[in-house]
């Protein structure tokens, strides 16, 4: 890297420290996985004229260019101005010069399923609430994972997310609707936990084992299943990878709806930054709610957080994870 640039202006700015002597990469934040063809196009372009003609898709949705000189990052900062336009500002994100760039890169590309806007299965418009949900919290530096998937399917692994939010449904059933055909019961006992079951011509449903996935919804032929009028949302928290004790996401609240779950994510910024340890380059949110405890991350991040009347918080979490040390592997000296 040339010794006139500093290091944290350049990956602020979204562009990638690489290995390459001299060359950087940009990172495109695409929120919601959605984009049009011009915009696919341009992009193209972009990789093109300032890179080698390569473009990496990212495992967040976004995109990376890789081989630009570093002394054409103001030109890329430019061409990507209409970008940042449409897939930014035009959803309420809040950039003073998107002529200068991305401004920040601790928060990645929030990363969505397709939804409903083409699977049956979906809940909710995943991208939509994406682009809504930037607009909260990006710009921002901290180090944060958001995905949202349209079922409880899980097809973009909210599971392994700091925040995993995953659009549900009530179902809601009419007695005077059903023809006792079994069908729900079925489908529910095949596909998803067995939380439907029949009691002679009666079907019965336990609240405790049902996910919210819609499936009775979707197999009854009379209508007898519904989902009730609105949107609601599981939120998972502090799902992780890496190197130190990679762990599944754990519900935190259920049934909540789009603002409880914006307000929490939002609340959750603040909780970082008092608690984040500023003598590291970054800090994962997980590794700060271990240091405090969840007792101490709940309640601020529930503060000012009115919950709907439906909602249900999780009194504790035990998150599943696993540690590198595994004695089947080691060695005995004898």
């Amino acid at each position: 890297m040339s010794l006139d640039l500093n290091r944290k202006t350049v990956t602020k700015n979204a562009f990638r420290i690489t290995k390459r002597r001299n060359h950087t990469a940009i990172r495109i934040r695409v929120p919601g996985g959605h984009l049009n063809a011009s915009q696919i196009a341009r992009i193209a372009r972009i990789a093109e004229q300032f890179g080698d003609g390569n473009l990496h898709i990212t495992t967040r949705q976004g995109f990376e260019i890789p081989n630009i000189p570093f002394e054409k990052m103001a030109e890329v900062n430019a061409a990507l101005r209409p970008l940042i336009e449409e897939l930014e500002l035009e959803h309420g994100v809040k950039i003073d010069n998107p002529a200068a760039g991305y401004p920040a890169a601790g928060m990645r590309n929030i990363s969505a399923c397709i939804g409903n806007r083409t699977c049956p299965f979906a809940n909710t418009d995943t991208t939509g609430l994406a682009q809504r949900i930037e607009a909260v919290v990006y710009p921002h530096d901290f180090h944060t994972k958001i995905a949202i998937t349209g079922c409880p399917n899980d097809c973009i692994k909210a599971h392994m997310q700091d925040f995993g939010i995953i659009a549900i449904c009530i179902p809601e059933y009419d007695y005077d609707q059903c023809i006792g055909c079994e069908a729900c019961a079925k489908a529910c006992q095949r596909k998803v936990t067995g939380a439907i079951e029949m009691n002679g011509s009666k079907v019965v449903r336990d609240e405790r084992r049902c996910i919210g996935c819609g499936e009775c919804v979707l197999a009854c032929p009379t209508s007898a299943w519904t989902r009730k009028p609105g949107k609601y949302y599981r939120l998972l928290v502090m799902g992780r990878t890496g190197k130190k004790n990679p762990r599944l996401a754990m519900p935190f609240l259920d049934r909540v709806n789009e603002e409880v779950v914006t307000k929490v994510i939002a609340n959750t910024m603040a909780y970082v930054d008092r608690y984040i340890l500023r003598c590291l380059p970054k800090e994962h949110i997980g590794y700060i709610v271990d240091r405090t405890g969840f007792n101490v991350f709940r309640d601020e991040v529930l503060q000012g957080v009115v919950l709907n009347t439906e909602a249900r918080l999780a009194k504790t979490i035990q998150w599943p994870g696993y540690n590198t040390l595994n004695d089947a592997n080691l060695k005995t000296t004898k």
